[in-house]
């Protein structure tokens, strides 16, 4: 798995947020993960 959720550290901001904080357990996994995000963000756009 690319990250770890904490799920004690993830909340909910305001109405329409979540802000959700999870560990990365090495560069490549992030690494992968920021390009999917990218992706997926840009097919929305």
């Amino acid at each position: 798995r690319p990250s770890i959720l904490d799920a004690d550290l993830t909340s909910k901001v305001g109405d329409k947020r979540v802000k959700v904080v999870s560990w990365y357990d090495n560069e490549w996994g992030y690494s992968a993960r920021v390009v999917d995000l990218v992706g997926y963000i840009a097919e929305r756009l």
